[in-house]
C-alpha cells in the first residue's frame, strides 16, 4: 500500500452522523453491524458516542466468509467484554434466529413498562448502523422477508434513512453506511479497503492486491497456494508483486507482448477474496488487533 494513510469520507457520511444523532430519540436500541472478517477494523469508534443512551446489539455479518477458528476467538473476546453480539450470515441463515430473542432481552425493561401501561404488543424500533457495504440492507431484507431495500456489493448504495417493518415485533431504521474521518492505523484502512468498505475506484487496486497476497502468504499459505495452484514454497519465495504476476500468468491474463495484465489480475484477486473463493479468511484476530 502507499505509505500515506487511506482516507475516504464523502460528504454524505457527515450527513449520516447528523441523521444518527437526530433520530436516536425515536429508537429503542441500536444494531451495530461489523464485518466478521475484520471485527475490530469495521468498528466505527464514533458509534458508541453517537448512540449513547441506547442498548446496543453487535451483529457480525458475513460469518460464512470468516475463518471459523478465529470467529470462535472473537466470540470469546466479545463475551468477556460484556458485549451482546451475534455472528450471522444472510446467505446461509446462520444466526438470524438469534436476533429477535436478543432484542427482547436487551429491551426487557421497556417491554415490561409497555405491559404495565396496557401497551403490550407495541412495536420496538431499532436503528441499524455500520460501515459501508457491511450488509445492513441485506439484513433488513432478510428480516423483512421481502426485498424492500436496494442491495449492491459496493459501498455507498444506501444514501438516505428508511424505515422497514418486520414480522418479529420491531421496526428497523436503516442508516447510510458511515466511516470515520481519519484512520490512524494504516492496517485498519487496508482491511476496510480489502473487504470493500472503501470504493475500489479511489484505491490503487494493484497495490491492494499486493497487500492481500502478503496477508495470505503469512496467515493462509496452504489455502492460498491451493487456490492458485503453485507450490507452497513459492508463496514464501516470491515477492507480493511477483505473486500477483504469477497468478495472472497462470490465469492467462495477458496483454500484447505476453505481459501480465496486472490490473485485471488484481481485480480478480480482490473479487475472489471478497466472495470467499480463496477460502474462509479473517484478516485480524483479538490478539493482533
Amino acid at each position: 500500500m502507499p505509505s500515506e494513510r487511506i482516507q475516504w469520507f464523502p460528504g454524505h457520511m457527515a450527513k449520516t452522523r447528523r441523521l444518527i444523532a437526530e433520530n436516536l430519540k425515536d429508537v429503542d436500541l441500536v444494531f451495530e453491524l461489523l464485518d466478521a472478517r475484520i471485527p475490530r477494523s469495521s468498528e466505527n469508534p464514533e458509534i458508541a458516542g453517537l448512540t449513547a443512551g441506547r442498548p446496543r446489539l453487535t451483529l457480525l455479518s458475513k460469518s460464512s466468509l470468516a475463518d471459523p477458528s478465529v470467529t470462535e476467538a472473537w466470540k470469546k473476546s466479545f463475551r468477556e467484554s460484556g458485549a451482546a453480539c451475534i455472528f450471522y450470515d444472510c446467505r446461509t441463515g446462520e444466526g438470524i434466529s438469534e436476533i429477535a430473542p436478543a432484542v427482547r432481552r436487551l429491551c426487557a425493561d421497556k417491554l415490561q413498562k409497555y405491559r404495565e401501561r396496557g401497551m403490550e404488543g407495541r412495536r420496538l424500533r431499532a436503528m441499524i448502523v455500520g460501515i459501508p457495504n457491511v450488509g445492513k440492507t441485506s439484513l433488513i431484507n432478510r428480516l423483512s422477508a421481502a426485498s424492500k431495500a436496494k442491495v449492491e456489493d459496493r459501498p455507498g448504495v444506501t444514501l438516505n434513512k428508511q424505515w422497514v417493518t418486520t414480522a418479529l415485533g420491531f421496526d428497523l431504521l436503516d442508516m447510510p453506511g458511515v466511516l470515520w474521518p481519519k484512520f490512524d492505523d494504516r492496517t485498519v484502512g487496508e482491511n476496510l479497503a480489502l473487504t470493500g468498505a472503501i470504493r475500489d475506484e479511489i484505491m490503487d487496486v494493484e497495490m491492494l492486491a499486493c497487500v492481500l497476497c502478503g496477508r495470505l502468504r503469512t496467515a493462509y499459505p496452504a489455502m492460498f497456494a491451493a487456490r492458485y495452484k503453485f507450490e507452497e514454497t513459492a508463496v514464501q519465495e516470491l515477492t507480493d508483486a511477483a505473486l500477483v504476476e504469477h497468478i495472472g500468468r497462470r490465469r492467462g491474463f495477458l496483454v500484447s507482448g505476453g505481459e501480465v495484465d496486472f490490473l485485471r489480475t488484481a481485480n480478480m484477486l480482490l473479487d475472489e477474496f471478497r466472495a470467499g473463493k480463496i477460502g474462509r479468511i479473517t484478516l485480524e484476530s483479538p490478539e493482533t488487533s
